[in-house]
């Protein structure tokens, strides 16, 4: 271990007695110090995320930290991986201005949250590791960094657990008053208001439905697309979004595709989605359906023992919506009770056979190109989904993610989760890499073209 490696994890150990464990993990973990040069100290962390949130949240901690450790004060510069290789200059830090929670009455406030849904029994991997991020960047800093954040992706990936987190962590760190509905609601409610309006002299309704909405702190919806083709409930959404970006409230919205992809939404409303951050949740990998699994059976408490053979062939063999995922543990332990029998691999292929997605596969063709390029250079596909920087271990992952994207209909971010989390710009960096010098490298273009003829067969 060199003398930056030393330092940074004796002021991690101090950063860790400081902060919860959700927030070091978070933030903290996956970070390290690259160079202490000169008075500036420059650290990797995973994503661009990761740098606007350090700086804003926790600047005054590390600084801290280093002048404990080293008795000097220190300039901090964060940067992801691949600005360390490219030696891209510093990025200008946005001094955001100190949070401070304003005092609000919450008596007879109905907030709608499921205060079982939270960050710490959200199970984070590689496919919304992002998402999960974002969200607890939110959650610390409501208002101040990624207004709106909107969350996407296909249903049963984790899209409503995430925003109740962020809801009940708002609520038990502060005392904003935090409002979670659907879309359906919304709309519904407009409606009652527009058709008690046809009573001119009735406006107490009409205030009382505008004050629900625009006099909160923290706004989360849910389902959005649900309010497509609903004209004038899109235009009252509309003011009520505007009210709230504008007093620096919270706005939170998910939905089942991208904000550029709700294309019967008016463009004055999908222009406004895009204005914070807008986040992928991806469906789980082998692995983290794995994890899920396994905490479905502790939370559960289920009394009997299911192999790791059988949790191993259901998060092979089922689907990707996280709530099947977790059916099928209860399938399969009331399958194995009516029976009167052990929990093994046929009771499990007998039981879950009608959960089973016809033609599903464990290995997609990422993996398939992953285990070639691993063969071929004598590395392990671990080695490609680590972190190692050493030329034998980068440059076959650099083939690897071009051969991906060449020979797979898999977005750059997609591929980056298939290698360990690695960030869709470092995925785009190495396919360029990789290109232009297949065009003046005639032995790599020769390797590339075995490698080819390998996929193809």
């Amino acid at each position: 271990m060199n003398n930056n490696s030393i330092l940074w994890s004796k002021i991690l150990e101090k950063i860790k007695s400081e902060i919860n464990s959700l927030s070091f993990q978070t933030w903290f973990e996956e970070t390290e110090l690259y160079e202490l040069k000169n008075g500036v100290a420059k650290i990797i962390v995973p994503y661009a995320l990761h740098k606007d949130h350090l700086a804003n949240n926790y600047k005054k901690l590390i600084t801290a930290c280093f002048i404990e450790q080293t008795g000097e004060t220190v300039e901090l510069e964060f940067l992801i991986q691949e600005e360390i290789e490219e030696e891209i200059p510093e990025t200008p830090e946005i001094n955001i201005e100190e949070n401070i929670y304003k005092e609000i009455e919450n008596n007879n406030f109905e907030s709608n949250l499921n205060k079982k849904y939270t960050f710490d029994n959200f199970i984070v991997g590689n496919s919304n590791k992002f998402a999960h991020a974002a969200a607890l960047a939110v959650a610390e800093n409501p208002g101040k960094m990624y207004n709106p954040l909107f969350i996407y992706g296909n249903s049963g990936l984790g899209k409503t657990h995430l925003m109740y987190a962020i809801g009940n962590y708002i609520e038990s760190h502060s005392n904003k008053r935090v409002l979670y509905i659907t879309s359906d609601t919304f709309v519904n409610e407009f409606i009652e208001i527009t058709r008690k309006k046809e009573n001119k002299s009735d406006f107490e309704n009409i205030d009382f439905f505008k004050k629900k909405y625009r006099e909160i702190d923290v706004l989360i919806v849910d389902d959005i697309q649900f309010l497509a083709k609903k004209t004038e409930s899109q235009k009252e959404f509309f003011h009520t979004f505007n009210n709230l970006y504008g007093d620096e409230k919270q706005i939170i919205i998910s939905s089942d595709r991208s904000p550029n992809d709700l294309k019967i939404f008016e463009d004055r409303l999908r222009t406004r989605f895009n204005w914070g951050l807008p986040v992928n949740i991806y469906p789980p990998d082998f692995e983290l359906k794995v994890q899920i699994l396994k905490k479905k059976i502790i939370g559960e408490a289920i009394n009997k023992e299911i192999p790791e053979q059988v949790i191993e062939y259901m998060a092979s063999n089922l689907g990707t919506d996280i709530r099947q995922l977790e059916g099928s543990v209860n399938r399969l332990v009331a399958y194995s009770t009516m029976m009167g029998r052990e929990i093994d691999l046929d009771l499990a292929i007998e039981a879950l056979k009608d959960y089973i997605n016809a033609g599903f596969s464990e290995k997609n063709d990422v993996s398939r190109i992953q285990k070639i390029v691993a063969d071929y250079f004598k590395i392990s596909i671990e080695d490609l989904k680590s972190k190692k920087r050493n030329a034998d271990i980068a440059f076959p992952r650099q083939i690897a993610m071009y051969l991906c994207r060449k020979h797979t209909d898999e977005s750059f971010p997609k591929i980056g989760i298939e290698f360990g989390g690695k960030d869709h710009s470092t995925v785009m960096h190495s396919c360029e890499k990789i290109e232009q010098e297949i065009k003046n490298n005639k032995s790599l273009a020769n390797e590339i073209d075995k490698l080819e003829k390998d996929i193809h067969n």
